[in-house]
Formats: C-alpha cells, sequence, structure tokens
C-alpha cells in the first residue's frame, strides 16, 4: 500500500476488491472481473472538464465495472512520476491528462506494456497500449452558437478560454460556426487565461469583453458566467450543465459525456485488442458522447427552431461540424 504522502489529494472509492492488492490480470479480462483504474488529476475536481470524467469514472466503479483510485491537483513537475508510482501498485489502466507533460508520459507508457495508458492529448497513439482523446463536444458548441447568434442584441460574442491548443480551440471555432450561420455580421473576442482553472482570472476577462460590447460569452472556463452575470448578459456552458448555478445567466450549455469513451477503452482492455487508438469519435452526439441543453425560459422560440433544424441534421448524418483545431482569430 502506498504511503499517503506520495500522491497528490489521494481519494479512494472504495469496494472490498479495492481493498486489496490486485495484481495485474493477463489479458484478455474476464467480463465478470472488474479493472482497476487509477486516475490522475492535473487540477481539482471542481473544473468542469476534470468533474465530467470523475463523474464517468464514478458512475462505473458504482455500476461494478471497474475500482477507480485517484490523484487530483497534481502539479506537472510531479505528473510523471504520480503516473509512474501508480503503474507499479499493479493497476491495469490509467488515465490521465498529458497535454503539458506528452513526452514524460509516453516514456513511462513505454515501460509499461501491459497496462492501458488512455490520456487526454493532442498527439497521436503509440505502442499497443497509449490510446487518445479529445474532447469532441463541438457539436453542441455549435448548436449552442446557432441559437446565440439569433439571441444577440450587440452582435458581439466573447470567449474565455484556457490555452490555445487545440481541446479548447474545437468547441470555440464551432460556437462561432454556429453563430455565423444565424448572425453573418457578428464580431468575436476572445482571451486566454493561460491556466485551466482561476475563476477568478476567467471573470476578469469577461467582464473586460462585456466592456468592449459582448452581449453572449462562451464560457470555456470556469468563471465566465460569474462576469456575465454580474453584468446581466448571457452566458454559455461549457462541458456541464451551469443553468442551475446561474438560472438567469446560463441559456445553453455544451456538455460533454466521457462515459462512452471509457466503455470504448475498456472494451478494448478486455478483449486484448490494441488500445493505441484514438477514441475522440465516441464523444460525438450520435454516440451519446455529448449534447446541448438548454434554459427553456431564457431562449427564444426563434433560436429554438434554428437549432432543432440543425441538431436534426446532424443526428442524420445530412450535417457534420468541422473539428477546427486552429487557433481563433
Amino acid at each position: 500500500m502506498e504511503k499517503s504522502s506520495m500522491l497528490t489529494r489521494r481519494r479512494l472509492i472504495a469496494t472490498a476488491a479495492a481493498a486489496s492488492a490486485v495484481p495485474l490480470l493477463g489479458r484478455p479480462v474476464r467480463a465478470a472481473d472488474k479493472i482497476k483504474l487509477a486516475g490522475i488529476h492535473a487540477v481539482p475536481l471542481e473544473n468542469a472538464w476534470s468533474s465530467r470524467v470523475h463523474a464517468a469514472l464514478t458512475a462505473a466503479a458504482k455500476d461494478g465495472v471497474i475500482d477507480y483510485v485517484y490523484s487530483e491537483s497534481v502539479a506537472t513537475a510531479d505528473y510523471p512520476r504520480v503516473v509512474r508510482e501508480y503503474a507499479e501498485q499493479g493497476v491495469q489502466i490509467i488515465w490521465g491528462e498529458s497535454y503539458t507533460v506528452e513526452g514524460d508520459v509516453r516514456k513511462v507508457a513505454a515501460e509499461y506494456p501491459k497496462i492501458g495508458f488512455l490520456m487526454g492529448s493532442g498527439g497521436k497513439p503509440q505502442a499497443n497500449n497509449f490510446g487518445v482523446f479529445q474532447t469532441f463536444n463541438h457539436e453542441a458548441a455549435y448548436l449552442a452558437g446557432v441559437m446565440a447568434g439569433k439571441m444577440s442584441k450587440t452582435g458581439v460574442f466573447g470567449t474565455v478560454g484556457g490555452f490555445p491548443i487545440p481541446e479548447v480551440n474545437v468547441p470555440v471555432n464551432a460556437f462561432r460556426l454556429g453563430v455565423k450561420q444565424t448572425r453573418p455580421d457578428a464580431k468575436f473576442l476572445i482571451a486566454y487565461i493561460r491556466t485551466w482553472f482561476d475563476p477568478a482570472k476567467a471573470k476578469e476577462a469577461a467582464t473586460a469583453q462585456i466592456d468592449s460590447g459582448a452581449d453572449i460569452l462562451f464560457g470555456e472556463r470556469i468563471g465566465t458566467a460569474d462576469g456575465a452575470q454580474a453584468r446581466n448578459v448571457l452566458s454559455v456552458g461549457n462541458y456541464l450543465d451551469y443553468t442551475p448555478r446561474y438560472p438567469k445567466t446560463v441559456f445553453a450549455n455544451a456538455v460533454w459525456m466521457f462515459r462512452p469513451i471509457i466503455d470504448g477503452f475498456i472494451a478494448d482492455y478486455r478483449a486484448g485488442n490494441p488500445m493505441n487508438k484514438d477514441y475522440s469519435s465516441y464523444s460525438l452526439m450520435k454516440n451519446g458522447g455529448n449534447e446541448l441543453v438548454y434554459a427553456k425560459d431564457l431562449v427564444t422560440p426563434e433560436a429554438v427552431a434554428a437549432m432543432e433544424e440543425r441538431k436534426a441534421a446532424i443526428m442524420s448524418g445530412k450535417l457534420e461540424i468541422p473539428v477546427d483545431a486552429s487557433n481563433p482569430a
């Protein structure tokens, strides 16, 4: 059993099986066997993206699919060490986010070929055990943009993002595409706060965009809606449903569900299949990986009608929203 000082803010979802040491099982794995999975979160679980992953893994644990252990707020300098520590403990799958530690995490994965690694990453899969995914909630973000274009009075739309990387740019560009299709004269503002979790900094950036004329904000980072709420303008939530927290501010949410991705990865692990795949497509709307959630009392009938028409086209396959990872101007 590891020492508590070795890992950052360790928590366990305990089961009787998790309480004992679990040896690394050979593959393929019997369907009745739980898989021990370690999640390594670089930020607090209050962060929207991490909260979605954590919710999916917690649900999988409650369903009896996995035994789930995790660490949160793991600093970049500590991240590769924590990955190795979990690997040495005999976990079978390691989930993580390798964006700022890509090279180091890939080296650790190469040392443990029997462990499945599933990493949020802008890079490619490697070997047979390193799968990657990006957060494809861009279809829902696009639909939110369609609605926003119908509802804005000023025609100026702001966005507060973390870093200019594909994970951030894809939903931002999709939101803008939706706006342009219903508001061709739209103007866009964007600010990157250069951190994954700083609500106060995001609020400050949101306020600056409102002062520049934006009356609808796409909140890629937590804190954006705080600025919108303070100035009585509308906002769109990213990854999870923020409307209950901001009932008069957040009118739509591009919600992401991680469960299809992890289920797909676990299925490959159990079957003994190579896991060197990009699992991003499991997040598509047709696979139950993302959806638009909106507040009926905050939107107009015209906005809903425009959105529903395009949603039907997405679900039927007639409309495909591009995965545009370029930096928004």
